[in-house]
């Protein structure tokens, strides 16, 4: 990507409504949003001061071509619409590639989390339970492994330097009603399924992923924010997941691992960092792999 990096995007044609960890949201009307990914990276739930240029796009891209291939099983918060008729002739620029005009949803207050192997805090929390999320797993499992069945392990939605904190179905049911928690459960199985079947067909595994639901004004459950991102999800390479699993350890991936590990390492001031802002300073060459990776992943997808 040579365009220069955006940061925050700076839209006077519309009110602001939020920015978030990645996407600045605007109002359109009372009805939609104008969502606008930037170059943003968050680790750790800490935003980054370096941005990793064309990343906005690389994103958007990916997200719109999971909804098209998910959209039999869920509706989405896609008008179809384009973004660039609900901005200013001079900031169309500013959002080309990067930006998606959706309907405007209640959001639930939950992030749908389906695992497909063990990795990252799910293998952390079956090393001292044996069980993810209160969902229980047989012995003898080790780092990387792919599990029997996909599991839905929820979590909370935290805002911008919060942590997600990971909670049991019973919680759920607790946050949205029984019937809304079954049925964002049924749904975000099927999705995961779906996906990672067609990821697989192109040499990615798609280790864990979250989902995002919102309700639209009669109550349907509809599929939002991004889906399916490096950003969201744990991609590794099919060809490298035999080894890295005999080893006892994650392949190398397609997301933002190699930089969650490089930070575990980082200081500041000369002191480990302690997943609290300001965040170690990115070196370019992570930026300029980490671009790298986001194009790799989305051209085995979508090749």
């Amino acid at each position: 990507m040579t365009a220069a990096a955006l940061l925050h995007s700076n839209l006077r044609s519309l009110p602001l409504l939020a920015r978030g960890k990645v996407r600045d949201n605007y109002a359109v009307g009372n009805d939609r949003l104008l969502m606008v990914a930037t170059d943003r990276l968050s680790a750790f739930d800490v935003v980054l001061d370096e941005p990793i240029p064309g990343k906005g796009q690389l994103l958007t891209q990916m997200a719109l071509f999971w909804f098209d291939q998910l959209k039999g099983i869920v509706p989405n918060h896609l008008t179809g619409d384009n973004p660039a008729q609900v901005v200013a002739p001079e900031e169309r620029a500013q959002i080309d590639g990067r930006a998606m005009l959706v309907k405007r949803l209640q959001p639930l207050p939950i992030e749908a989390v389906v695992r497909g192997y063990l990795a990252g805090s799910g293998w952390q929390e079956y090393r001292q339970h044996q069980a993810v999320c209160g969902v229980a797993l047989p012995p003898g499992l080790r780092n990387a492994s792919p599990l029997p069945e996909p599991i839905f392990t929820p979590a909370t939605k935290a805002a911008a330097g919060d942590h997600d904190e990971n909670i049991s179905f019973e919680q759920t049911c607790h946050l949205i009603g029984s019937e809304r928690a079954h049925e964002v459960r049924n749904v975000s199985l099927q999705l995961y399924r779906t996906a990672a079947a067609l990821a697989l067909r192109k040499g990615i595994i798609i280790a864990d992923t979250k989902f995002e639901f919102g309700l639209d004004a009669n109550g349907t459950l509809t599929l939002m924010d991004e889906v399916l991102t490096p950003d969201s999800s744990r991609f590794w390479p099919l060809e490298s997941h035999a080894a890295a699993l005999e080893q006892g350890h994650n392949p190398p991936s397609f997301d933002k691992q190699f930089i969650r590990d490089w930070l575990e390492h980082a200081q500041v001031d000369g002191r480990p960092w302690r997943r609290r802002a300001p965040a170690p300073a990115l070196p370019p060459h992570l930026i300029s792999a980490t671009v790298a990776r986001y194009q790799e992943a989305l051209r085995k997808l979508t090749a």
